[in-house]
């Protein structure tokens, strides 16, 4: 079974998140199971959790792990592909975001679309790299750092973009005979802040925040008025 895989068909991502058929994905996710066995855990007839696996397994979401026998009958056991997966921005082509459409280093849906266009195309690479079995070449970098504030972070912003556009230019051989060329993202934004499971409810005159939000102490519109840090991008 795979870590995560990638949902890149927009019929088999509809089949996914069919409720019922999501349930029956996390529990084979677990372990391989028939449909008896499975129709327990779920509350729906043997019948019907076999109407779901079917659809599953037609859309490569389950496959066959093995069979035993159980009296005269023979029973599937079903397993996830995957222990979780991902739905590709290509399940929904015709609407994906395309960061190319506008560039705003300091938008919040720009780095949406930018993560959006990340998933789409590592999950592109791994299904070909699958297909010929082959390994792929990535690398991810993944951290937190608190600023103690907004003229913080916007320096290191600064220096950030200042470094990576240093090594781009160092490396960059875009002539080179048999050169790949590679995509690059980095990306900052505030870590989501929980709220505690014994907080108290805030009081009717209290303004409310979503579930989520992050901590405006260093948020995404505390830059200094006046001040604008918007970094050049890596030089190509």
């Amino acid at each position: 079974m795979l870590d995560v895989t990638v949902i890149e068909d927009p019929e088999a991502a509809a089949v996914s998140l069919d409720p019922v058929r999501a349930r029956l994905l996390a529990e084979l996710a677990a372990g391989p199971a028939s449909a008896a066995m499975l129709a327990g855990k779920v509350g729906l007839p043997r019948q019907k959790v076999n109407y779901h696996l079917k659809a599953l397994e037609k859309h490569g979401l389950v496959e066959l792990a093995g069979e035993r026998r159980k009296g005269n009958v023979t029973e599937r056991l079903m397993r996830a592909t995957a222990a979780s997966y991902v739905i590709s921005p290509l399940a929904l082509a015709a609407v994906q975001p395309d960061p190319d459409r506008f560039r705003d280093q300091l938008s919040a849906r720009w780095l949406l679309a930018l993560g959006a266009r990340l998933v789409r195309d590592v999950g592109s690479l791994i299904t070909g790299a699958a297909k010929a079995r082959k390994r792929l070449a990535t690398y991810a970098l993944d951290g937190e750092v608190t600023f103690a504030s907004a003229a913080d972070r916007a320096a290191f912003v600064q220096e950030l973009t200042a470094g990576v556009s240093a090594l781009v230019r160092k490396y960059d051989a875009p002539d080179a005979q048999g050169g790949r060329g590679h995509r690059i993202v980095v990306a900052v934004h505030p870590t989501l802040k929980q709220q505690p499971a014994d907080e108290p409810a805030r009081s009717a005159d209290e303004p409310e925040r979503s579930v989520g939000e992050p901590d405006q102490s260093v948020g995404e519109t505390d830059l200094p008025v006046g001040e604008p840090v918007r970094p050049e991008p890596p030089v190509r």
